[in-house]
């Protein structure tokens, strides 16, 4: 059974730093690109950020590029996003997305 699992998620202030962790379970998800994802109260999901399976590629929103990093451990089959200088419009729950599979969302709340 595939399990796609977001954790690091919280509430911090502006300009504050976060890091999500996204695991993948039941499947080898080292050879597929993977993607985080995040929905605003009252927006629909947006893209943030993917990286290739081989980490030579990476590709950011216009609104995270120069804050956020995402990287990959193809061990363990896990996704890191890396937020800094934390907005308070970065406030969402942020996805994880490796094929057709997503997780459960983590919330990140950044005040100002």
């Amino acid at each position: 059974q595939v399990q796609v699992v977001e954790s690091g998620g919280g509430l911090v202030p502006a300009g504050g730093s976060l890091r999500l962790s996204c695991s993948a379970s039941g499947r080898a998800f080292s050879m597929y690109n993977m993607a985080w994802y995040r929905q605003a109260p009252g927006k629909q999901r947006e893209f943030v950020a993917t990286i290739t399976w081989n980490k030579r590629q990476t590709l950011y929103a216009d609104s995270v590029k120069g804050r956020f990093t995402i990287s990959r451990d193809n061990a363990t089959d896990t996704v890191y996003l890396q937020m800094n200088n934390l907005k308070p419009e970065d406030t969402a729950i942020y996805y994880c997305n490796v094929q057709q599979y997503w997780g459960q969302g983590t919330l990140v709340t950044v005040s100002s």
